[in-house]
């Protein structure tokens, strides 16, 4: 490879033969065709023949059918191309990625269809990836709104017996971005999709540090292609709020190319941290509680500030102290745990408690191995931190500028609820957090009393 990632085209980071990259391996993708601009749905017929498909499943809600439905049918049949289609019902509070919407998607399926294909975004373009893998079947998307990074990535977002989980399976093989169509979207949809990709500062530095102390495979080709895409769509955030054509377009590649970024990876490293755990733990109190969780970008973008205080406070230390983390674990009561994530689980926690299990995360070896390592790498991990971390005033104020929620409380959150979503970071998947490294050196506990104490919950 003679040019780096962030510097080669959509185009050249497609080439089916994949790229050889520094790091030893080849990364690939499954997008075949990209188009983004004004009226580029009605690329979409080429898109189709040039992959030799010849008919779509069509699925969609009632708002992306509202934003778009028309504009797909009509170049659908324009083009002489047939279609059997799906929309979703109108049902009370939001549309939830889970067993109900894939068991209705699998009764609709016409088996007939060759590809499947999105309308919508991170909903609608999670369940279709999940069918669409089930059918043995390729996907594909007309973006309604630059509301997240996932149209590319090789998985979604789903839950699964109430725990949000991430299915891996296979990116869409065409993406449609009109420009048109997403200068409709609601304010609350592109400040979304700022929100996700906010949160790539996080997840970019705690992929390094996940390196050093988990052993975590890390590309920073890949890392680099991510940060590139990150500082195009901050560029542009004031444009984008504006709904300018050029940022609008700018913005979604953007968000094409973090996506691919998790493609390139084969996991979700490049562009997921604690901040996008603390999205999921509220989202699953919400599905507890019964009630409507706020869009996944938005609780990402609250979950980016939260964490960065945390980096900016809980661990801006010289050295870490070993005595205390060996006396945490010392400490340690799995009785005392159980109560805890009981409460903060509910019917989840057998789940859980297996991930425990299989992990070994509760270990005194594992948190003696992962402690060693941490002491070992500090000073490596300090300047990541500084080299990778912007000043949360400074993502504040940016926040601020595009009249995004920046504190739980502007999403109907509690401080308890934010603290348990801390401390049940960790525990939800094999993945090591900023939460993980703040347990295994004993502070957890101590981050959670300091943001109850410190953090400005009034925004």
């Amino acid at each position: 490879m003679n040019r780096h990632l962030s510097e080669m085209t959509l185009a050249e980071l497609t080439d089916p033969a994949g790229i050889r990259c520094a790091c030893g391996k080849i990364h690939r993708c499954g997008l075949r065709y990209f188009k983004a601009g004004p009226g580029a749905v009605e690329t979409l017929p080429e898109g189709l023949r040039r992959q030799g498909r010849t008919r779509p499943f069509v699925v969609m809600d009632e708002h992306t059918e509202a934003a778009a439905g028309e504009k797909v049918r009509g170049a659908l049949r324009g083009a002489g191309i047939a279609f059997s289609e799906y929309v979703f019902p109108h049902r009370e509070g939001k549309m939830e990625p889970d067993e109900w919407a894939m068991g209705a998607l699998a009764m609709a399926f016409d088996p007939a269809c060759d590809i499947v294909l999105a309308v919508g975004s991170g909903v609608i373009n999670d369940c279709c990836k999940v069918l669409a893998h089930t059918c043995a079947l390729p996907c594909a998307v007309v973006c309604t709104a630059p509301s997240m990074d996932g149209y590319c990535s090789n998985s979604a977002s789903m839950i699964q017996d109430r725990l949000k989980v991430s299915l891996y399976n296979a990116c869409p093989e065409i993406i449609v971005a009109d420009t048109d169509i997403l200068a409709t979207a609601p304010d609350i949809m592109l400040q979304a999709g700022l929100g996700d990709m906010l949160a790539k500062y996080i997840s970019v530095c705690e992929w390094r540090i996940a390196h050093l102390v988990n052993g975590d495979p890390y590309c920073e080709e890949i890392a680099g292609m991510v940060r590139a895409c990150l500082k195009k769509i901050v560029d542009q955030a004031d444009g984008l709020m504006r709904r300018e054509p050029a940022a609008l377009t700018a913005v979604v590649e953007g968000l094409v190319i973090s996506g691919m970024s998790m493609a390139f990876a084969e996991i979700s490293r490049p562009a997921s941290g604690l901040e996008h755990y603390f999205s999921h733990l509220w989202e699953m109190q919400a599905l507890r509680q019964g009630k409507p969780s706020d869009l996944h970008g938005i609780q990402v973008g609250v979950g980016t500030l939260l964490t960065l205080w945390i980096y900016e406070h809980a661990l801006n230390l010289e050295k870490p102290d070993a005595a205390r983390a060996e006396a945490m674990m010392r400490g340690f009561s799995r009785e005392a745990w159980e109560g805890t994530m009981k409460r903060i689980f509910g019917p989840v926690f057998p789940t859980v408690a297996a991930i425990s299990e299989k992990t070994g995360r509760n270990r005194p070896e594992t948190q003696a191995a992962h402690m060693a390592k941490i002491e070992a790498h500090w000073d490596e991990i300090r300047a990541i931190i500084r080299e990778e971390l912007p000043s949360r005033d400074w993502v504040d104020g940016l926040m601020r500028r595009c009249g995004m929620p920046r504190v739980p409380a502007d999403l109907g959150l509690t401080v308890q609820d934010t603290l348990d979503a801390l401390t049940g970071s960790r525990e939800i998947r094999d993945k090591y957090l900023t939460s993980s490294m703040l347990w295994d050196m004993g502070l957890l506990a101590g981050t959670a009393e300091m943001l109850k104490r410190d953090y400005p919950w009034e925004g």
